[in-house]
């Protein structure tokens, strides 16, 4: 593929359709949309990938061949030394973000296993995270060029 990964977690796939007061109103296709329209005009390969299962994230994350990886691994963020070893793995710039601020959120989401293998962390700018972590994402790929 050579180009960026977008990974999104468990329950992302139900966004704009469960608890807009914390996630917002934006889809996942809306988002992903907007990714794309924004990755085209810099002239960048985009490609998807949604999972509710953990293994196959780690799969998906240990099988790419992009320059760099946007993911939001939702729940998995808090609980996932698998996910956060196949990034650990890969050296390729990733940004982590996150609709919402988990850190003002309940105790047990203000850890990220993430945050000490990744390049970055955006959370709490809800869909606007996304577009803020792509054009990061794609100035970091460029500067390694």
């Amino acid at each position: 593929m050579a180009g960026i990964l977008v990974i999104n977690g468990p329950n992302l796939d139900i966004l704009g359709k469960r608890e807009e007061s914390v996630y917002g109103k934006l889809t996942i296709d809306e988002i992903n949309a907007k990714l794309e329209e924004k990755a085209g005009k810099a002239g960048k390969k985009i490609e998807f990938y949604q999972s509710n299962h953990e293994g196959d994230m780690v799969d998906r994350i240990n099988g790419t061949d992009a320059e760099g990886i946007l993911i939001n691994p939702a729940a998995y963020t808090h609980t996932s030394v698998a996910i956060r070893d196949a990034l650990s793995a890969r050296d390729i710039p990733v940004i982590e973000v996150h609709l919402s601020n988990i850190y003002a959120r309940e105790e047990f989401r203000h850890k990220s296993l993430m945050a000490p293998v990744v390049t970055g962390q955006i959370s709490g700018l809800g869909g606007r995270g996304y577009f803020l972590a792509l054009e990061a994402l794609m100035e970091l790929i460029d500067e390694r060029k």
